[in-house]
């Protein structure tokens, strides 16, 4: 069976998913991202004069879950039953996390992964003055529950 991308029509144009006949169900997601950083970066997270880092990531994540279907044009606006991101320091960098959930007839994958995506961003922006070299990485939804498509673990 070939593969489908709901997202385009006959025509091979873009449109917005009608959910419309979805059931509303419980739909989490998880999303991960990795900002490495160097160990005279991690050494100063305490000391940032712009504030602690992994907090204002922590805000930007939630606030960017928020605006999803603003950034992504074929996203559904959703209204989020919860949020939260969190950001850790682990050897090589800081580790984040962030958990969407509603009820609706769409999942909030994207919702997600944007909010990892921006906390990653966010812990860049706060510490750039430090180190250039910072990189990104490994953004990856790690599981979703719900809906007609079932629950997704990463392996």
């Amino acid at each position: 069976m070939p593969l489908h991308l709901s997202h385009y029509d006959q025509a091979g144009e873009a449109h917005m998913v009608d959910v419309s006949e979805k059931a509303l169900t419980r739909r989490e997601a998880v999303a991960a991202a990795f900002v490495e950083l160097s160990d005279a970066v991690l050494e100063a997270l305490p000391q940032n004069p712009k504030g602690n880092p992994l907090e204002v990531a922590r805000f930007a994540g939630i606030q960017a879950a928020k605006q999803t279907s603003a950034l992504i044009p074929m996203c559904h606006q959703l209204a989020l039953s919860y949020v939260d991101v969190q950001a850790k320091v682990v050897d090589g960098g800081v580790a984040i996390e962030a958990t969407a959930a509603t009820v609706a007839g769409t999942g909030v994958e994207m919702e997600a992964m944007v909010a990892a995506s921006i906390a990653a961003l966010t812990v860049y922006d706060m510490t750039k003055a430090l180190d250039k070299g910072i990189r990104i990485r490994e953004v990856a939804l790690v599981r979703k529950s719900g809906g007609k498509s079932g629950d997704y673990r990463r392996l």
